[in-house]
């Protein structure tokens, strides 16, 4: 079918061209042509547009430049009376709309220019649009733990889904039954294949390791990343006399003469990871290293991680935390995990499997 090639050259040029070809075939062409119509269909017609919010640019700029795009135009700035004001500047009508916007800094300031940001591109008729939370905020605020506690993370999946996002791309759900919070497609992505290659490429090399979890809660985490690395795993069990407070550790496994590694979601004040390292430099250990995905850093963070007994402090840059390298004596440490949601939006885009992206860092 000569005419096919000539008159196919994308799939605008098809639909306008089909109607007439059609006509011209002859019987045995008609079943060709429906296979190549079928193909064409399956060309994405729209363009990506990718938008940041001002909670995190750097990493914005850092999957933007993956996929081998600009960010979209928009500005974001605030009135004298803290209002937040969202002005899209260029059009997004049935284009596919990536919305990078973590939950970090001034955690509500930075919602509340998410949800606008969304409804802003809602009303200016995209096809789709995707909220980008490298850290998903109010995540451990996911249960009803005590009366009358509030279920905040199903009040932040209700607002998002309000104000017109059609999918979630988030990383490390401090719960991932917060994923059925929500009443559209969330792919929650993994640092853990990260993870592995820094600890293979990085601290493997020096001796023996075990993979410590600093509580009970992140067992599971743990003992996954030590069977993938086929070494042993260790636990810390903590006892509080009130919330808030541990009064002593309690640490469950050998790790006398071994290089330690504790693995954890979230590190916030830092407590836990430093009174985690004591415990297990007192128990024999040879150093102690600690792998978070995201660094909230709060409070005096900076100086418990400076006072800990931690070797290094190797966090993901799900969350801006360059200030705080600066103030951490060279004891912080980056990962980069913008390949791995610049490839979850290019398959997003193009409809192919996330899944992928579980077990595998994208080259």
């Amino acid at each position: 079918m000569d005419n096919v090639n000539e008159l196919v050259e994308g799939p605008k040029q098809f639909a306008k061209d089909s109607a007439q070809l059609l006509q011209r075939c002859t019987k045995p062409d008609r079943k060709e042509f429906m296979q190549i119509s079928r193909a064409v269909a399956l060309v994405p017609e729209n363009s990506i547009k990718v938008f940041s919010g001002n909670s995190h640019p750097e990493f914005s700029r850092l999957v933007a430049q993956r996929l081998g795009l600009s960010l979209g135009k928009c500005v974001v700035l605030k009135y004298s009376n803290q209002e937040t004001s969202v002005t899209i500047g260029e059009s997004v009508r049935d284009e596919d709309v990536f919305i990078i916007q973590s939950g970090c800094g001034e955690i509500n300031d930075n919602l509340m220019e998410l949800l606008i940001m969304i409804n802003a591109c809602r009303t200016a008729s995209a096809r789709r649009i995707t909220a980008v939370m490298p850290c998903f905020p109010y995540a451990r605020q996911d249960k009803k733990d005590k009366s009358r506690a509030p279920i905040t993370a199903k009040l932040v999946a209700n607002m998002l889904t309000v104000a017109g996002a059609d999918h979630v791309i988030t990383m490390d759900l401090h719960a991932s039954q917060i994923q059925g919070f929500f009443n559209i497609p969330v792919d929650n992505l993994y640092a853990e294949p990260t993870m592995l290659k820094y600890i293979r490429d990085n601290v493997m090399r020096e001796g023996n390791v075990v993979i410590v979890s600093p509580d009970a809660g992140g067992a599971k985490r743990a003992a996954a990343i030590a069977d993938k690395l086929d070494i042993e795993f260790a636990l810390i069990h903590k006892e509080r006399k009130k919330a808030n407070e541990v009064s002593r550790m309690v640490l469950v496994g050998e790790v006398r003469n071994k290089i330690c590694v504790l693995v954890d979601d979230i590190a916030d004040t830092c407590g836990t990871l430093g009174l985690a390292s004591k415990t297990l430099m007192d128990n024999g250990a040879v150093k102690v290293y600690a792998v978070i995905t995201h660094a909230v850093l709060s409070g005096k963070a900076t100086e418990v991680i400076n006072n800990s007994h931690l070797s290094r402090l190797i966090v993901t840059n799900t969350i801006p935390h360059d200030d705080k390298k600066i103030r951490c004596n060279n004891k912080l440490d980056t990962i980069d995990v913008s390949a791995t949601f610049a490839e979850a939006i290019r398959r997003t885009h193009n409809g192919e499997s996330v899944s992928f992206l579980f077990h595998n860092v994208p080259s």
